[in-house]
């Protein structure tokens, strides 16, 4: 039997939210993406002061 034969069409899963947890979940993505941006202008800032101390060197 090959592998195709075996997989199963994909299931759809129900849940149910209550709107409070989905508020919270929100507002935990809404976090985690302002944190995401701050540690990328972190990076950028990081390689910018790399390249400065490259360029400037004797």
């Amino acid at each position: 039997m090959s592998a195709t034969q075996m997989t199963r069409p994909p299931q759809t899963l129900y849940v149910t939210i209550r709107r409070d947890e989905l508020r919270q979940l929100k507002d935990e993505r809404d976090q985690l993406q302002q944190e995401v941006l701050r540690l990328r202008a972190s990076v950028a800032a990081a390689e910018a002061r790399g390249c400065e101390r490259v360029h400037s060197a004797p």
